[in-house]
């Protein structure tokens, strides 16, 4: 059959940036582009969790590279992406996911510590990257840019105020941003997981996982960080040229549903 359409689905050969790709919906997102042909460049803290990911897709036959950073740090995300752009000879894909989650009581005596750690790892590494990315996706034909916020940037849990105010600010960024460099061609976007199976919940038992799932969210379960990573790739898409500024939920229904 001939092709009726004009869109390209097809993201062979591009090559991506991924931070916090160590674990969970970062590692998720990293296979799907691997899987869909993309060269890799993947950031994140945790070396052991990055080296997991990275030999994962070698041992599938994936170009990948890995540097072990903290995007927390003063031009760390600067000298990352410049040599991620120099091994893979460009960069069409920026997935800001790295993240961090300490929740505390306003009035804790180290309540100002955790704040500025979750604006400096949720949201100014975020621009960060941004900042150092842009060089090299504008030379992009399909520059496409994702960032993860959350749910709780639609919403707020007790004792979340600074992962709330830093995951909030990432959508009125990733907005901002939509409107300030659309008329360059670059898209961006943002995804907000509800309740996901990553590291940051594995605390809560599942028990508790099942009660409040069942509870909160329309499909009544968990997510598995791969349903988030297929929702973020598929922003990538050369295809996905019309949609920029968008926030969208994947939280099996969280955000659409009144609690009981």
């Amino acid at each position: 059959m001939g092709k009726l359409t004009k869109g390209n689905r097809s993201l062979e050969g591009r090559v991506a940036l991924v931070t916090g790709a160590g674990s969970g919906m970062g590692r998720a997102t990293a296979f799907v582009l691997a899987d869909e042909g993309v060269q890799v460049a993947l950031v994140d803290l945790n070396e052991a969790g990055l080296a997991e990911t990275v030999d994962a897709i070698e041992g599938a036959g994936g170009r990948v590279r890995g540097w072990t950073v903290d995007l927390a740090e003063p031009g760390v995300a600067e000298r990352a992406v410049e040599e991620a752009v120099a091994h893979f000879g460009g960069l069409d894909i920026l997935i800001n996911n790295a993240g961090i989650s300490i929740f505390t009581s306003v009035d804790a005596d180290n309540y100002l510590e955790i704040w500025d750690k979750h604006l400096s790892v949720l949201l100014t590494a975020q621009v960060r990257m941004v900042r150092a990315a842009l060089p090299a996706l504008r030379r992009s034909d399909a520059a496409r840019i994702v960032n993860i916020a959350s749910t709780e940037g639609l919403g707020a849990t007790p004792y979340g105020s600074p992962y709330t105010a830093a995951k909030t600010g990432v959508t009125g960024l990733t907005r901002s941003l939509a409107v300030e460099l659309g008329p360059e061609g670059i898209t961006v976007n943002c995804i907000c997981p509800g309740p996901i199976k990553t590291g940051m919940t594995a605390a809560i038992s599942e028990e508790h996982k099942t009660i409040f799932a069942k509870r909160r969210t329309a499909l009544k379960r968990y997510g598995e960080p791969e349903e988030v990573a297929q929702m973020t790739v598929s922003l990538c898409l050369p295809a996905a040229s019309y949609l920029t500024g968008a926030v969208i939920p994947v939280d099996g229904g969280l955000m659409a549903r009144n609690a009981r």
